[in-house]
């Protein structure tokens, strides 16, 4: 590394010069810093050969300063295509919650439904994709209609705890509805008791523990880094990835456990799911021969939905040490357009989910008019 030399003369009182010839050598990145620094030489009270070099006050608070909020640089800074992108977003977003809150209501009220694991975990499922798109969607949307696109720390450590608090839980919790599927499929005369209401219980509160406990361990990793500058985040919210990189430390170790973590938890989810959907193909395959075509179909589906949401997640946690400016774009995959996909994956290819959405529009127009008249 090339270094440069330092040589500091320091007037003396008697209008002499003092010279260090043997000053320390320095490397480029520490006297780039060195430059905006300005070095006071003073005599020290109480010797007259007694030298010190101190920093400037202003300088020092300077250093000592710490970032309070962060930029987000968005999805474009073209204000006519920032205004596309809240027209198109905007009704995704309102697929998203109207999708998903119509497949809650619809579960709820639906005693037979409610009694089915499968339509147990979808409704699970709906009230994640929901709460995941109210945690980046309106503040992308208010955002879009803004120059400045400010977030405090505070709200920093809070979308990211709760985008890998969902984000984990889903990803868990359609693990689980793979295995569903797959004793549904493999052990029909087993299924009711096999998955009894019990189990089911057991493995939704399993997803949502697990789900914290992740988003725990992210956190905690952000909130011990000092950042004290730059703050502009190449993305349209805080996740970790972006925000490690502004901390002013070596981030290595942060890099390699958030790999740990996220990577490998995305990783090892999605390859379980792959191979629960591979039996249940080579199942269909061998031993079904009615209705084969529709549980393709149903499985091919499903397994468009699991890839959006985690090829994302692999490309994004399983690489360290560097970022591509079309990580944000993939990130809307699984914030915005997966849970509006959701609902017309899981539901309107779904005859029983249709017929009970039937009921419950003639239910309520029933009830409505016998208020009315």
């Amino acid at each position: 590394m090339a270094v440069l030399p330092v040589v500091l003369q320091v007037p003396l009182v008697c209008g002499q010069t003092l010279v260090c010839s043997q000053a320390p050598t320095l490397g480029i990145r520490e006297s780039q810093s060195l430059a905006s620094l300005i070095l006071c030489i003073h005599r020290v009270p109480g010797g007259p050969r007694l030298w010190s070099l101190g920093i400037p006050d202003s300088v020092k608070k300077r250093n000592d300063s710490k970032v309070t909020e962060f930029v987000l640089l968005g999805l474009s800074s073209s204000w006519g295509l920032q205004l596309f992108l809240f027209l198109i977003f905007s009704l995704f977003y309102m697929t998203v919650v109207l999708g998903n809150f119509l497949i809650m209501v619809t579960v709820r009220g639906d005693a037979r439904l409610l009694q089915s694991p499968m339509y147990y975990f979808l409704g699970h499922l709906s009230f994640i994709d929901l709460c995941l798109s109210c945690v980046t969607v309106p503040k992308m949307l208010g955002d879009f209609l803004q120059q400045g696109k400010i977030i405090s720390f505070s709200g920093c450590l809070a979308q990211i705890y709760f985008l890998h608090f969902l984000g984990a839980s889903e990803m868990f919790l359609l693990t689980v509805m793979a295995y569903d599927r797959y004793v549904a499929i493999c052990s029909p005369l087993q299924y009711l008791t096999v998955m009894n209401r019990q189990l089911c219980f057991q493995l939704a509160l399993a997803c949502w523990c697990g789900g914290f406990i992740h988003s725990l361990t992210q956190v905690t990793l952000v909130i011990r880094l000092p950042f004290c500058g730059p703050n502009e985040l190449d993305n349209f919210y805080c996740d970790v990835p972006q925000v490690i990189k502004l901390a002013c430390m070596d981030t290595y170790v942060v890099e390699v456990l958030m790999v740990s973590n996220s990577g490998l938890l995305s990783l090892v989810c999605f390859v379980v799911l792959l191979f629960s959907y591979a039996i249940i193909l080579i199942t269909l395959r061998t031993r079904f021969r009615q209705g084969q075509s529709k549980a393709l179909s149903t499985c091919a589906s499903h397994l468009t939905v699991v890839s959006l949401i985690f090829v994302p997640c692999v490309f994004i946690y399983l690489r360290p040490f560097c970022s591509f400016s079309v990580d944000k774009v993939l990130s809307t995959f699984y914030t915005v357009v997966t849970p509006m996909l959701n609902p017309l994956i899981y539901t309107l290819r779904n005859a029983e989910m249709k017929t009970a959405m039937k009921k419950l529009r003639k239910k309520h127009v029933a009830s409505f008019c016998h208020i009315k008249g």
